[in-house]
């Protein structure tokens, strides 16, 4: 929607929306879909007058344009008004998780407080106490707290901000490691193009409602699910990633009853509705009228999708609604998407995949693996590149995926050297400006297949793999994994062939605590490995359910794992390593040679 992207600001195209439609309802937030008085609106009147209630409010406090201020809410209204005040006040917002309970989770927020030069931290009146508790904790009491859902000040004294494209609006921050986070600078110009690219993609307009549950501090709730309905005049509704999690059939009747034209989640989810959603649960579900149910933020498999179309295909879910994407916080959002009709996959050969080579096989008997095409590039110019020549690869070449245009964000706050490299990075052939992704995968017949993160890669004896496709042929193969989340990794050897040479399985174990029955299933995993992938294994965990650190949109943090476990801080349930691993697992921690 050209449209989107003329306007000054996301300010000034809610502004007119209050002013042309003020009636209409705007978000949404769902306590349960199935209940009459399951769900709290707001219309775009209501919205524009707290947000301007709350700029006034955060100038008389003293911050003043370009300002930071650090959100910590729950899921609800109270977030998106908070957003969006600060957004009229010129004040940079800074969406986090709240604190929670765990040491590394209060640390994070500490550390995002820290590197955001946070001028207030606002939360709302049921949370204020914890948040408060957090802060003294952490010695930030000096910084002013707010509760944004306070009554404030007439909303007729706001005036605008001086606001451009280039304005800047948001830090957000990427799921990276607990010590050091990164806070992307999105500006007024990013969101405007990503939610017109989204809009244009998924042919939205005042009428085709969008939402879902990913976590509002998520670069795909707030930029994907929040933000694109609200700037195309139609209407957000949103849900608790908790209320998906204890009750994830909630979604896909919050989608029925809303009339949700799109929604989007990790393939995780997709996978928990086929595994846990019963047909009692979806008795009466009409899916028909979901036109885009996208799988992105993790790698997306094929088989996941397929099962999740099968259940729920005779409740009208079509199979061209099923849309893997590509994107991230870095550009934004949106980068590809397979729209246009039912996702498909390519066999590539893992032999030439493990030299970085994009092969589709010619013969059903050669080992291959499913690779999903995550579509066109719709929201930015793609290159592949050679990540160590940096030479642009020809079609079929794997390298690392670079992206250029508007949607790409400024660089990450207060880290000018590695922007320099990161956000406007210079091909061998000298083309410049390219955001470096960290991503693996390849251009094939002009569309994106993604086949995981540099850091992740495993370099074995000078071959290639990639531990999703280790994870997940694991879970194939032992039943006894079930549907819980695994994480490979390499960790430095002591025979001279290289850095990280020593593979690491790690992986969780529901309901089995007989010794016998653990050593049985840690060699069969070991097994598996070997006469699959043909590499020897270091070290296998067995780790309680919720052991292996996820993201909030559910990515496997391979790395953070490797540091938990190097640091000895992983505490299994049973464990086999190598003798020279050993000091990285204390017995007290319950690891057996």
């Amino acid at each position: 929607m050209a449209g989107i992207v003329t306007a000054p600001s996301v300010t000034a195209v809610l502004r007119q929306y209050a002013e042309n439609q003020p009636e209409k309802e705007a978000a949404a937030f769902v306590t349960d879909p199935v209940r009459e008085d399951g769900a709290q609106w707001l219309t775009y009147a209501e919205l524009d007058a707290r947000a301007r209630s709350l700029a006034v409010r955060l100038r008389h406090s003293g911050l003043q344009p370009g300002d930071r201020a650090v959100l910590l809410h729950p899921a609800g209204l109270d977030f998106v008004t908070a957003f969006l005040g600060c957004l009229y006040a010129g004040v940079v917002a800074v969406p986090s998780s709240l604190p929670g309970r765990y040491r590394h989770e209060r640390h994070r927020v500490r550390r995002i407080a820290d590197d955001a030069g946070a001028a207030a931290i606002l939360t709302d009146t049921p949370t204020r106490g914890e948040v408060e508790e957090w802060l003294t904790e952490e010695g930030l009491g000096g910084l002013p707290l707010m509760a944004t859902d306070e009554e404030g000040p007439a909303p007729d004294a706001w005036t605008m901000p001086p606001t451009r494209h280039a304005t800047l609006a948001v830090l957000q921050y990427t799921s990276g490691s607990t010590g050091d986070p990164k806070g992307v600078m999105i500006s007024h110009g990013n969101l405007l193009h990503n939610s017109a690219r989204i809009a244009d993609v998924l042919k939205l307009d005042g009428t085709t409602r969008g939402g879902g549950w990913i976590p509002h501090f998520h670069d795909m709730g707030l930029m994907g699910l929040m933000l694109p309905p609200l700037m195309t005049g139609s209407a957000t509704v949103l849900m608790s990633p908790s209320t998906f999690l204890k009750r994830p059939h909630l979604w896909l009747h919050m989608i029925d009853r809303f009339d949700i034209h799109y929604s989007a989640a990790p393939d995780f989810a997709y996978e928990v509705c086929s595994r846990r959603i019963t047909e009692a649960q979806a008795e009466g579900l009409d899916l028909s009228r979901w036109r885009h149910a996208v799988d992105g933020s993790e790698p997306v498999r094929a088989a996941v999708l397929d099962r999740f179309h099968q259940q729920f295909a005779h409740h009208g879910l079509r199979a061209d609604a099923l849309a893997p994407c590509y994107g991230m916080a870095e550009a934004t959002l949106f980068v590809s998407g397979a729209i246009d009709g039912p996702p498909s996959s390519l066999k590539v050969s893992a032999d030439r995949l493990e030299r970085n080579e994009f092969r589709p096989t010619a013969d059903a008997a050669e080992t291959g693996r499913d690779v999903v095409s995550c579509g066109p590039p719709r929201g930015a110019e793609v290159r592949v590149v050679d990540p160590e020549t940096l030479r642009t690869l020809p079609e079929g070449g794997v390298g690392e995926l670079w992206l250029r245009g508007p949607v790409v964000g400024h660089g990450y706050w207060g880290r000018e050297a590695t922007n320099e490299a990161d956000f406007r990075a210079t091909t061998a052939e000298g083309d410049t400006g390219y955001l470096r992704t960290g991503d693996l995968g390849a251009l094939h017949e002009g569309e994106v297949y993604v086949t995981g993160r540099i850091k992740d890669v495993l370099n074995l004896r000078g071959r290639n793999l990639y531990p999703q496709d280790i994870e997940h042929e694991l879970r194939v193969q032992r039943p006894e994994l079930g549907n819980l989340a695994g994480a490979c990794f390499s960790v430095p050897g002591t025979d001279g062939q290289g850095p990280d040479d020593v593979l690491v399985v790690t992986h969780e174990v529901r309901g089995i605590k007989d010794e016998e029955r653990l050593r049985e299933l840690a060699t069969g995993m070991r097994l598996t490995v070997a006469r699959e992938f043909g590499a020897p294994v270091g070290a296998v965990l067995l780790l309680r359910p919720g052991g292996v650190r996820r993201t909030t949109s559910g990515k496997v943090q391979r790395s953070a794992m490797r540091e938990l476990f190097r640091a000895g801080a992983l505490q299994p349930t049973y464990a086999e390593y190598q003798p020279h691993l050993l000091p990285a697992m204390p017995a007290e921690d319950g690891a057996r040679a």
